[in-house]
């Protein structure tokens, strides 16, 4: 994935904010990158972490985006206004964060644009960290339509009964048996959200319902080992987790190589 592109091929990425029509009509403002200079590409759905829609997946939109393929990053935190992503963000934890029902619907708006396209191959994956990473595990079980998902360090995912809530009424690996599509799980050792105990059961519970995933685990590296913005950053375990990522995407969204 990294520095494997040809010197004389052209290059171009389109990445704007945008709105697209959701459940029941309601506008979805997403940021939205794609390639230019490809016939086809597959999409990928970006679902935000906790600490907002913020700058950080608008450059890993992109990043994708240099690689291929076409990305819509939802703005699931709309629904408490506008502002800074830090202040959308803490706004979301002081209503308890966004609904699950919500996240889904969003997700699944999200799949319909981007196979809506007229450059789409017809595949299209989904991602995210952190809360965006149960999320998308989450969708690759109950969103229709996704052809693979990826659990970037996950948090949540086997919250205890106390944990559940009204936005979060369900466990979501009480949503494994319903995955139908490859899971790909990118961790850190060093991770207390979830913890390597938490990435076990998950990955007994994936075992036991025959469902094909592949979990990267990586010593020296804690949560979040991708934000290369923030002391948690781990250069060697991120670089090759990214090529994991791109292989995982590559081979089950038929993106050219």
């Amino acid at each position: 994935m990294w520095n494997k592109f040809q010197t004389g091929a052209y290059s171009g990425v389109v990445a704007e904010t945008i709105s697209f029509a959701g459940e029941g009509g309601r506008q979805i403002p997403a940021y939205y990158a794609r390639p230019l200079g490809i016939t086809r590409y597959p999409g990928i759905v970006l679902i935000p972490h906790m600490p907002g829609w913020d700058e950080w997946h608008r450059e890993i939109s992109r990043r994708f985006a240099e690689h291929g393929y076409s990305v819509i990053c939802p703005d699931i935190y709309r629904v408490f206004g506008t502002g800074t992503p830090e202040e959308m963000s803490q706004k979301a934890r002081e209503n308890g964060g966004c609904k699950d029902s919500d996240v889904m619907a969003d997700a699944a708006a999200s799949l319909a644009f981007l196979k809506a396209q007229p450059q789409s191959n017809g595949k299209v994956g989904v991602i995210g960290m952190c809360s965006g990473g149960r999320h998308a595990f989450m969708a690759g079980c109950i969103v229709p339509g996704f052809d693979a998902a990826v659990d970037c360090w996950g948090a949540g995912v086997l919250p205890k009964p106390e944990e559940l809530t009204p936005e979060r009424p369900v466990a979501a690996i009480d949503y494994t048996e319903q995955l139908s599509i490859p899971l790909l799980g990118i961790f850190g050792n060093d991770d207390r959200f979830p913890t390597p105990e938490e990435v076990d059961r998950l990955d007994e519970r994936l075992t036991a319902a025959g469902k094909e995933h592949t979990f990267y685990r990586y010593d020296g590296a804690g949560h979040g080992f991708w934000y290369y913005h923030a002391p948690a950053y781990r250069q060697e375990q991120a670089m090759d987790s990214w090529e994991k990522v791109d292989e995982f995407f590559t081979k089950n969204l038929n993106k050219e190589n």
